[in-house]
């Protein structure tokens, strides 16, 4: 029987609660065995903004998933370096692990941008698409939009439940500068990177904000 591992890529900056659940979701209701996130080395969308280096991304990610044993994290795309397209990356892991089924995991909004991507064609012959269901998109639509993709480029696209959490990495960015608080928004571990590293920070006063409201200084163990 093919091992069934699910595909989790994204920025990562920083990766947050939302990453986590949804690969979860993903995990239990595609009977998955394992889901490998992998930090981009860097989005094609994305080159020439103000990105955290891919070794910094990757090694959040890995702090977010050390006591997870079903979800992992993969250097694939932060190793290789450059830009990289979604479909240089699944046909890469279809070539070398051609015992695997893959799927490979997506938001709703991504769903309906997919003839936009580099090869959507070839994207779908290496592996299986699986697109999160949001309340703001219909899942009639998504079953429309799921009817005309097959129809265009073949392959296997499955929906999964409706996912209700709303929340971004540029939001956290964002109140990271604002020195507002991002606990419960990431993981505890990753939390505490952020504030010892001084990521996303504009300020010495953004700072101290930041330090007084997340607890830093009071006894407060890091990692």
């Amino acid at each position: 029987m093919r091992k069934r591992v699910g595909i989790l890529g994204g920025t990562f900056d920083p990766v947050h609660i939302g990453h986590l659940l949804l690969a979860e979701l993903a995990a239990d209701y595609l009977e998955l065995d394992e889901v490998w996130m992998i930090p981009a080395g860097m989005s094609p969308d994305k080159s020439g903004t103000d990105v955290l280096p891919g070794e910094e991304r990757l090694y959040m990610t890995k702090l977010a998933l050390r006591d997870n044993p079903r979800i992992c994290c993969k250097d694939f795309e932060v190793r290789r370096g450059g830009c990289t397209y979604t479909y240089e990356t699944m046909e890469e892991l279809a070539e070398r692990f051609p015992d695997t089924k893959f799927y490979f995991i997506l938001g709703a909004d991504c769903l309906f941008s997919l003839e936009n991507w580099k090869h959507p064609d070839r994207l779908m012959e290496s592996c299986a698409l699986a697109a999160s269901v949001r309340d703001d998109i219909t899942r009639a639509d998504m079953k429309k939009k799921r009817l005309e993709l097959l129809a265009e480029f073949g392959g296997e696209i499955r929906l999964l439940p409706t996912f209700r959490i709303s929340l971004s990495s540029s939001e956290i960015r964002e109140r990271v500068r604002a020195g507002q608080s991002i606990r419960y928004m990431v993981p505890e571990q990753v939390r505490l990177h952020i504030l010892e590293r001084g990521f996303y920070r504009e300020s010495d006063k953004a700072i101290e904000k930041t330090e007084k409201e997340d607890g830093k200084g009071t006894g407060c163990q890091k990692i």
